[in-house]
């Protein structure tokens, strides 16, 4: 098993982007860093690339809703299609398979066997 921890993202998915912000802003005495407009309306909190900590966006989904079940964690990966070519084999789903964010590197949408939506995140 691997000591290390795989989880290198999340997003929360919100209606109002700007309430969202603030919300988040207010509470724990930070300032969220809007991503370019072409990846949709996102906004993402602070992180220090040389440190252990992650770091996730609040991603407005107009959508969404107010169930609680809104917020995706990314998975480290060396290269997303490695673990999406076992995802069916384990029963789940492939939701988004692997696509480019731009400089970020690329991501994949799976659903776990329990309905989770999960994600992976690779530089390549």
């Amino acid at each position: 098993m691997n000591s290390v921890n795989p989880v290198g993202w999340f997003d929360i998915y919100v209606a109002d982007l700007e309430r969202a912000k603030a919300f988040y802003e207010a509470v724990f005495n930070t300032q969220l860093v809007d991503l370019p407009n072409e990846w949709g309306k996102q906004s993402f909190f602070p992180f220090n690339h040389e440190s252990v900590n992650i770091s996730g966006a609040l991603v407005e989904n107009e959508n969404k809703l107010a169930d609680g079940n809104n917020t995706i964690v990314y998975f480290a990966s060396d290269d997303c299609i490695t673990e999406e070519s076992r995802v069916e084999k384990a029963g789940g789903k492939i939701i988004k398979p692997k696509t480019a964010i731009g400089e970020f590197g690329f991501i994949s949408l799976l659903t776990d066997t329990e309905g989770n939506t999960i994600g992976l995140h690779s530089q390549k």
